[in-house]
């Protein structure tokens, strides 16, 4: 059976948790000095050392107040991109922090920037189930077919991964059913590869909806 791979975020660690159908296990793979909160512990990073970690680390930790004082002394870490190419709005997208996305977004953070390996911060937030996040990107004019290296799209991410509330949030802006990953799978044809029922029901609810407007 052929997979999609997902490329987000390379050559770093998450653990997988239990989750429900939009925040099932992340197909992304994270640093796991930025991931203590997403296994649920309780502090992420002793306060005393917050001042060592780039501002990209901090809005993957969703620490505002600190990448707030970091925008104040550099306004143009806002979007600076790392050694990927990645900004911290990409990493609050990846990460799921919801007020970190809104004050980079509010700050003036372009979220159309593409990363080395053309990773989006739409993508990224597909790719984890963050439908909350995603609508917000989506309000922002961002390219809703952006494709990755391999072809992939915040639609077959959210596919990928049975994100059921991110497919829905991106069909229903029009995201394009029809572009296959470079592997051959369309949104559909991954979601019966890949057995994923609900998200199936989704694009085939979709697509009746859309014969219906033409009839």
């Amino acid at each position: 059976m052929k997979y999609l791979y997902c490329s987000l975020l390379p050559g770093v660690m998450v653990p997988t948790e239990n989750m429900g159908v939009d925040e099932e296990e992340s197909l992304l793979k994270y640093s796991t000095t930025l991931t203590n909160r997403q296994r649920g512990n309780e502090v992420t990073v002793r306060p005393a050392t917050l001042d060592i970690l780039s501002i990209h680390q901090l809005a993957a930790q969703g620490e505002v107040l600190q990448v707030s004082t970091h925008l104040s002394k550099d306004s143009s870490l806002l979007n600076r991109q790392d050694e990927r190419g990645l900004t911290p709005l990409m990493w609050a997208a990846a990460f799921g922090e919801k007020a970190m996305v809104d004050f980079l977004l509010e700050n003036g953070a372009d979220p159309s920037t593409i990363a080395w390996e053309r990773e989006s911060a739409l993508t990224l937030a597909s790719s984890g189930g963050y439908a909350v996040i995603v609508k917000r990107l989506l309000e922002h004019g961002v390219d809703i077919n952006a494709y990755d290296w391999n072809g992939g799209t915040p639609l077959l991410y959210a596919v990928r991964g049975n994100h059921v509330r991110c497919a829905e949030a991106l069909l229903d802006k029009g995201a394009d059913m029809n572009i296959e990953a470079d592997s051959g799978y369309s949104p559909m044809a991954l979601a019966v590869a890949l057995g994923h029922k609900q998200v199936q029901k989704v694009l085939e609810d979709h697509i009746l909806k859309l014969l219906k407007k033409k009839a």
